[in-house]
């Protein structure tokens, strides 16, 4: 996607920040949301907000569970049993896979454990498994307790590529890591504190190089982001529904596994994994479904699934693509601003500048983030800090305008201007 400099035809005052909106295609879909009046939230990248069609689809979720009871399994518009592959379906435009290589099931790390189990076979010297030193702290969880379950020890067999500044990671030093002796790798598709869009195409060629599988953790991109993990030859890939997806608080979350890898045992084997036409055969040999349902484990959260139906209607209707090129618009007006209004003001930006490096959030850089965090909050704008001096800025494009935009930095440049923030206690290490 060609783009024009950073910065590029911007202006700084509130009637250029009309004008874009005028201007903008998706502004429509903002009146799907659930929007606090008179704040501006900027925090999608961690929670997205309530849809309206979201809410009917949980509404119907219920009002068959009171009219149908059990029947609400194989009965009506939305039968229970098919729920996880209708909403893999529904997601795989956004990833770029075919309807079969994607589920929606279990939440994140359950996801990457099921991954993790399935396709980690280490042996022939290749016992290790590669990650960054920026992961996301549930992800290393994870992949560490893999690693002892195998007998292997963590601090030897779990590699993971430094960062050189603190805020990124190179896909150079990646590359560097990969050896004959590492098994899987496992990267963020986006680097949670900066927003650093990884080249998800390139790691996957050149790990299929060295002869090594590599799956991805999506939760930061997913629904900003447009992927091809398909035709890239990703193996796998994981994500949660409820930031960008706008699925609600602990929404289930999704797969992919690549087409050619359907059919390999999931690791960790359940019910629900069952081809649907043997699952009530009651046997106690496994017959996996054909395409990625197989790698469900447990009964699907019905009341929890529902939300994404509708949540995944709006994407359907507004583009993905589309989503990410206002996405990219709204971080580079944001970031034109934090440059032009706030300068001496003691802020940075630490997230890519290139848009082809750059996510769906921007983080701000400011030795009192998280007193200056907490400032915005009371001024009604909703953000969140990540340690150790992040403010995380996610103007999602669904329903954040450029006006939006525009009254945030004027918000911080009254509570620098004022000091107001000197007001607020240091709350490091609260997330929300």
């Amino acid at each position: 996607m060609q783009r024009e400099p950073l910065g590029e035809s911007f202006g700084t005052t509130e009637e250029h920040a009309r004008r874009l909106d005028e201007g903008d295609a998706l502004s429509p879909f903002r009146d799907e949301f659930y929007l606090e009046e008179g704040s501006v939230y900027l925090d999608g990248n961690s929670l997205g907000p309530l849809s309206r069609r979201s809410e009917v689809e949980a509404l119907n979720a219920l009002r068959d569970w009171r009219e149908r009871g059990i029947r609400g399994w194989t009965e009506g518009p939305q039968p229970w049993f098919y729920l996880s592959e209708k909403l893999g379906a529904l997601t795989a435009p956004l990833v770029g896979a075919s309807p079969e290589e994607v589920v929606v099931t279990g939440q994140t790390t359950v996801n990457l454990h099921q991954l993790v189990a399935t396709f980690f076979e280490p042996g022939n010297g290749r016992t290790k498994i590669l990650a960054t030193g920026l992961d996301f702290p549930s992800d290393i969880h994870a992949l560490k307790s893999q690693l002892r379950l195998r007998g292997l020890d963590p601090a030897e067999h779990l590699m993971r590529v430094p960062s050189r500044d603190g805020r990124l990671v190179e896909e150079r030093d990646i590359v560097a890591a990969m050896t004959e002796e590492v098994a899987l790798v496992v990267l963020p598709t986006v680097l949670y504190r900066s927003g650093q869009l990884l080249d998800v195409e390139h790691l996957t060629r050149e790990a299929h190089r060295w002869g090594i599988l590599v799956g991805f953790d999506a939760a930061h991109s997913v629904g900003a982001v447009p992927h091809s993990f398909a035709p890239w030859g990703v193996d796998f890939a994981f994500w949660c529904g409820y930031k960008y997806l706008n699925g609600g608080p602990g929404a289930p979350a999704g797969l992919y596994v690549a087409r050619e890898h359907l059919g390999r045992r999931p690791g960790l084997a359940g019910w629900f994994g069952s081809a649907k036409d043997r699952q009530f055969d009651m046997e106690h040999e496994l017959t996996p479904a054909e395409g990625a349902g197989a790698y469900q484990i447990g009964t699907p959260h019905v009341l929890s699934l529902a939300p994404l139906l509708g949540s995944l209607e709006v994407f359907r209707d507004a583009g993905i693509e589309r989503v990410r090129e206002k996405s990219l618009r709204l971080t580079g007006y944001l970031a034109y601003l934090v440059e032009h209004e706030l300068s001496g003001m003691g802020f940075g930006i630490g997230s890519p500048r290139e848009d082809r490096r750059r996510g769906g959030h921007l983080a701000l850089e400011h030795g009192e983030a998280a007193r200056i965090c907490a400032a915005l909050k009371e001024a009604g704008v909703v953000a969140d800090f990540r340690e150790p001096n992040i403010i995380r800025l996610a103007p999602v494009a669904l329903y954040v305008s450029y006006t939006d935009v525009w009254k945030t930095v004027t918000v911080l440049r009254k509570i620098m201007a004022q000091k107001s923030y000197e007001n607020y206690e240091n709350t490091r290490g609260v997330v929300a």
